[in-house]
């Protein structure tokens, strides 16, 4: 018969703060760990006081543990997790584990504290008394080590639940932010660069669920630069599931743009065009708002006044989460979420094409409007939109 020898404590962050709406917090969480761990193997998933338990329920299951702590550190909600050896609620059985389990986890420490919680009322002795015999246990078995109660090097816990009694040392940090699909629908523009899948990634890590929207000006734009976007969605769905990419053809609005208007005017006229379908795009999705890699005065359609002549033509608040960052923060967090070697690959997207050289950087509103009314917006949107095709794509191991 399987009898568990290890598990994962994952620790609320910012959910243990809500309060009588906590319960439909803790519910999304539990939705997001179960569906990863459908994804890996055989496990029972439960919470309780504020902290998630991923259990496997056989051999397999354990063997996997590795993979399903990787699958953890992703769930955003979660401020700390874990692996935890798992016994029975005896001091006996506690002893023996900790002297079985701790060896390999305080090998390259100098010095620990113990902690101990006993959320089981009923278990003999107290938390200092229990703490007192585990600590004397790792000093028995340890020779190396020594006790620190002010400064220690790494805190073992002992947590004395309901069920099991749990053994952890150290713990690492979780993903944090807010359960998805806790803060509503977003639709992503998504560019082929570094900054739109990192604010798409902020934006779930607030909980908000997000689609995309792809603009694209094929011939002008390749195949490989629609694979490039399709792959940094691909890679965002390692925090979200599943995620949808809507892409539409910019190419006849460009192509008139480019014979009716003011070169200075392209830019802020394609994106007055993209702030135009993505609306139409989020109303369609049931998104509430648009998500945007801006940063301000990064480039020039991204300084105050030309984000605002842009921002103009939604029909729904525009979210920049990058808008206060560098682009060496921005590249920072690239790097760590995966999108950053897939973001710099050499495949242009509709925004190179047709570039003019002196962009107006500090436009009016008035004068746009001016060279806007030389194109058929409405018909424009209309034709685009029918361009449209959606791309579906999930999380895999």
């Amino acid at each position: 018969m399987y009898q568990m020898k290890e598990a994962i404590l994952c620790k609320y962050g910012e959910v243990i703060l809500k309060g009588t709406n906590k319960k439909t917090f803790e519910n999304q969480l539990m939705n997001e760990v179960r569906r990863r761990a459908a994804l890996v193997g055989d496990y029972t998933v439960r919470y309780n006081q504020s902290t998630v338990y991923v259990e496997p329920n056989n051999e397999e299951a354990e063997d996997m543990l590795d993979v399903m702590y990787a699958q953890i550190g992703k769930v955003f909600g979660f401020a700390g997790i874990c692996r935890a050896a798992v016994c029975e609620k005896t001091l006996e059985a506690i002893l023996e584990k900790a002297k079985e389990y701790l060896p390999e986890k305080l090998a390259k420490y100098k010095t620990f504290k113990c902690t101990a919680k006993r959320s089981d009322k009923r278990f003999p002795l107290s938390s200092p008394e229990l703490s007192g015999e585990v600590g004397a246990a790792i000093l028995e078995t340890i020779p190396d080590i020594t006790v620190d109660l002010n400064e220690p090097d790494i805190i073992v816990k002992i947590e004395v639940r309901e069920t099991y009694a749990y053994i952890h040392a150290g713990q690492d940090r979780g993903a944090g932010g807010m359960p998805l699909g806790s803060a509503g629908r977003g639709m992503l523009l998504l560019s082929g660069g570094i900054d739109s899948p990192v604010a798409g990634y902020m934006m779930m890590k607030r909980g908000m669920t997000v689609d995309c929207v792809h603009f694209e000006s094929f011939p002008y734009t390749s195949e490989a630069a629609r694979e490039k976007v399709l792959t940094l969605a691909s890679e965002l769905t390692e925090y979200c599931g599943k995620i949808k990419v809507h892409i539409i053809s910019l190419t006849h609005i460009q192509e008139l743009m480019r014979d009716n208007c003011e070169e200075d005017y392209f830019t802020l006229l394609l994106r007055r065009f993209m702030m135009r379908l993505a609306s139409k795009c989020a109303e369609e999705n049931h998104c509430e708002v648009l998500v945007t890699g801006e940063s301000l005065a990064q480039v020039a359609s991204q300084t105050m006044k030309a984000m605002c002549v842009t921002e103009d033509a939604a029909d729904r608040p525009v979210f920049r989460p990058c808008i206060g960052m560098d682009k060496e923060e921005i590249i920072r967090i690239s790097r760590e979420i995966g999108t950053f070697a897939t973001s710099i690959l050499p495949f242009d997207d509709c925004c190179t094409v047709f570039t003019p050289k002196h962009p107006r950087t500090q436009p009016e509103l008035a004068k746009v409007l001016v060279e806007e009314e030389k194109l058929d917006v409405e018909a424009l949107v209309e034709e685009a939109w029918l361009t449209r095709n959606t791309v579906v794509l999930y999380q895999e191991l």
